[in-house]
């Protein structure tokens, strides 16, 4: 079970790999068998489809989590924020979001993602 700080520091660390792009690193946050809930698409469920969504379907080319502030319970964690970015076709991206965790041994078990509105 992860304390207080490594709570905080495992979801600024996710940020930071999909801020830049570094897939291979999505194990370093992600159980193997972790299930990502975000509106717009069925659950992905394990390791290996949260990347193939990341590398394949994700509609961002690039950007940037700003956090706000997170917050964390024993094994749960959530953050809220802003990010800012491109997609993929050259649009301007602006959103709010709010993040849900269940943590496990250091790792992402769980996460769900909220959008202000019907969102990237």
């Amino acid at each position: 079970m992860p304390d207080t700080i490594a709570a905080e520091s495992l979801v600024r660390h996710l940020f930071d790999v999909v801020d830049g792009r570094r897939w291979e690193g999505l194990a370093e946050v992600f159980a193997e068998h972790a299930v990502y809930e975000r509106p717009g698409y069925e659950p992905l469920v394990g390791l290996g489809r949260i990347s193939r969504f990341y590398t394949h379907e994700r509609i961002i080319a690039s950007g940037s989590h700003e956090v706000d502030h997170v917050t964390e319970g024993l094994e749960t964690a959530a953050c809220w924020g802003r990010f800012r970015g491109e997609s993929v076709s050259g649009d301007p991206l602006d959103e709010q979001f709010a993040d849900t965790y269940v943590l496990v041994d250091g790792k992402i078990t769980r996460r769900k993602t909220f959008f202000y509105r019907p969102a990237i």
